[in-house]
């Protein structure tokens, strides 16, 4: 580690005047030639929680990452806790403050599409339903797209279950970006021609959809958490996946999706021959079941066990090809949020404040009541039931004002409410310094905030209070999203070959795992370039750091 390298500064302070002075200096460790390829992993909805409770069972991909650089207390620090922010940060090292991705959707009021913008399109090609993939929104670049500037010879590939992941990672140079879209198997955007390991990807999905789903073996370690219980009116907890025949959405909640996934990054490393180029190549992977699977049947039954053991095995079979290639590779594992199990089961584990989001805590009811109180018509208020809520754009300024103050007065009257704050209350805040752990949830949206996106004012729930109402949303049970640390709070990993393992229990930041691994590269970056810090990953005398 860093702080090891001065010892012998240290001693000789201390030591003998003459020997001292007669002694050799001991010579700095050399610095390790740079790998040839970059492969980081985002798991959706994997929260460190999920991995401290299963750490001890991995035999296969996770167990070899055990044996690097272990941070079990990194934090997706800011407020938005979902998926495009979060993925937002991995490989631009910037908070979603200045990546400008401050939440999967938002709304805005000017433009070629007025209204609700999805993160990951272009709203001036193709409506909401039928819209084009795009990278517009991201305001800052990545690692691949820095190193592709330095020296064009840098490939960059980006393989995912959601476009918002692989564009994320990705950035806006990437050779090759493929994710799936529901109904067309996996594309891409930007007229890239379908390689022969897409083509090939596409056919084994659409026949594996087309037939009924097996179950999957449930290890024994599984069996204390098999246990169905009834989830806003669904039966949840005690499932291995059978499905029946085409049925998309089960396939895509089942570990067969990131299967598929992680086969297709495995055979573009193949087909595209990464890592055995002239420069450094870089590969994003975003393995996106355990989201579906933490949605639609919670975090804590069988089928989040079952999703957990099986990816375990999945992610063994890509290093494997990875060995096989003979290429120097550098693996980074994060997550882009964590999640929240379902509110029965929690209740039913010590957790009483565990409940449901009111339905009268949405921001349509809310703003229906405030209407009717002003004497106004239409929708008032935009948004959802955790998060930023926008104010209809077409009333008057005094007419903004009063919607404000009586939204902000009623949300913070509700016992399911912890905090509100208005777009001016965050605007004045400072950014957030020191352990992420320790920002209050002025800080943490914050660190989310960016005044042309962000709503007029955000309202924040109560911990484990979850942001689906009874009835609401067919086909999920759970979610995540919230300031609290359970959303927040993801593992951070990182192994390559002969390295010196450790795990460094304090917090660190997603934020922190680009700078780290352009460290790990020899690949400068200036002062103040991004929010994170370089980690010392060599657990000897040596650093990875400049």
């Amino acid at each position: 580690m860093r702080l090891a390298k001065f010892a012998p500064i240290a001693l000789a302070l201390f030591a003998a005047p003459l020997a001292a002075q007669d002694a050799p200096p001991t010579p700095a460790p050399a610095k390790a030639r740079p790998p040839k390829l970059v492969v980081v992993i985002s798991v959706d909805q994997f929260s460190a929680d999920l991995f401290a409770e299963y750490r001890n069972r991995f035999t296969g991909g996770f167990k070899r990452l055990l044996d690097g650089a272990v941070f079990p207390a990194g934090f997706q620090s800011h407020a938005a806790t979902e998926t495009c922010p979060g993925h937002s940060t991995i490989m631009t090292g910037d908070r979603p403050a200045r990546t400008g991705i401050i939440a999967n959707e938002w709304y805005e009021w000017t433009g070629p599409r007025p209204g609700s913008i999805y993160c990951a399109e272009d709203p001036s090609k193709g409506s909401a339903k039928d819209y084009v993939a795009s990278d517009i929104h991201l305001r800052v670049p990545t690692l691949g797209e820095r190193m592709k500037d330095a020296d064009p010879d840098v490939r960059t590939v980006s393989i995912a279950g959601k476009d918002r992941a692989a564009i994320m990672m990705g950035g806006h140079k990437i050779d090759q970006v493929w994710f799936w879209r529901d109904g067309k198997g996996f594309i891409s955007y930007g007229g890239r021609a379908e390689p022969t390991a897409v083509t090939a990807a596409n056919a084994a999905a659409k026949a594996e959809i087309a037939k009924p789903g097996a179950a999957f073996a449930e290890p024994d370690w599984c069996k204390p958490v098999d246990r169905a219980i009834v989830a806003n009116g669904q039966t949840v907890g005690a499932g291995r996946f059978e499905r029946p025949i085409n049925n998309e959405p089960k396939w895509k909640a089942s570990p067969a999706f990131d299967s598929a996934i992680v086969g297709l990054a495995s055979a573009m490393v193949r087909d595209m021959k990464l890592g055995r180029g002239k420069s450094t190549d870089i590969l994003t992977i975003g393995a996106s079941a355990t989201d579906y699977v933490g949605h639609t049947y919670g975090t804590e039954g069988s089928e989040m066990c079952i999703q957990l053991a099986t990816l375990d095995q999945t992610l063994g079979k890509l290093f494997a090809a990875l060995d096989k290639t003979g290429v120097d590779y550098v693996v980074a594992l994060t997550a882009d949020h964590g999640g929240n199990d379902i509110p029965e089961r929690e209740r039913e584990r010590a957790m009483p404040m565990a409940d449901r989001v009111a339905l009268a805590l949405t921001p349509k009811t809310v703003g229906d009541v405030i209407a009717k109180d002003m004497g106004l018509t239409g929708r008032v208020l935009y948004g959802g039931t955790n998060g930023d809520v926008w104010i209809d754009p077409k009333l008057t300024r005094d007419q903004r004002a009063q919607v404000l103050a009586a939204a902000v007065a009623r949300y913070r009257a509700d016992p399911q409410v912890a905090a509100v704050f208005t777009q001016a209350d965050i605007a004045a805040g400072p950014l957030p310094e020191g352990p992420p752990e320790g920002w209050t949830l002025l800080q943490r949206e914050r660190a989310s905030f960016d005044p042309a996106r962000s709503g007029d004012f955000v309202v924040f729930l109560k911990p484990r209070i979850t942001a689906i109402p009874p009835g609401g949303y067919p086909g999920a049970v759970a979610t995540h999203g919230s300031p609290w640390d359970y959303d927040r709070r993801v593992p951070i990993l990182f192994w390559r070959k002969g390295m010196k393992g450790f795990e460094q229990p304090l917090s660190i930041e997603t934020v922190d795992i680009m700078p780290s691994l352009a460290g790990v590269l020899g690949f400068a970056l200036k002062p103040g370039d991004v929010d994170g810090r370089c980690l010392d990953l060599d657990g000897g005398t040596a650093s990875t750091c400049p």
